[in-house]
């Protein structure tokens, strides 16, 4: 499978439904207070980069962002994958076209948020595969023992 990997709008109708997958996702995993979503209109900021995975008849089969929160650093978001092409490597593609970006920018320090429960193993499992660590609690996210955080220190 031939997966392109573009810049690309959130305010376009596949990816507000890979948004609605993800959040359907997450949501039966951890505690509602515990999950932070951004939405499509909110993922459309200035400092936010959507990347959007392609298989080759163009049709959407993952997602992922960089937020840049300037100062070097970097916060990876909404990183999802359609079921049928977990396994592939597409999130580390996708994974892979954020790192670089955020080296074009400047940034020094990728860090990231996810959850801290079963049936989140897969993430785990491509942060780690992409040189991320797991480290203490980042950002203004509490650390509420539902979420598990990991960073990437990146030269540019």
């Amino acid at each position: 499978m031939a997966i392109t990997i573009a810049e690309e709008t959130p305010l376009q109708d596949d990816v507000r439904a890979m948004v609605a997958d993800l959040n359907a996702t997450m949501i039966p995993l951890t505690p509602r207070e515990f999950q932070f979503q951004l939405t499509v209109e909110q993922m459309a900021d200035p400092s936010i980069t959507v990347f959007v995975a392609r298989d080759e008849g163009g049709r959407h089969v993952g997602m992922g962002s960089l937020k840049d929160h300037g100062g070097g650093l970097g916060e990876v978001k909404r990183m999802f994958t359609l079921p049928e092409v977990r396994g592939r490597r597409v999130g580390s593609l996708l994974l892979q076209r954020i790192e670089r970006l955020a080296r074009e920018k400047g940034i020094s320090r990728l860090v990231l948020e996810t959850g801290e429960a079963v049936g989140f193993e897969p993430a785990y499992r491509v942060y780690e595969r992409g040189g991320f660590t797991v480290c203490g609690a980042v950002l203004d996210y509490p650390d509420s023992g539902f979420s598990r955080f990991y960073e990437k220190k990146i030269s540019a």
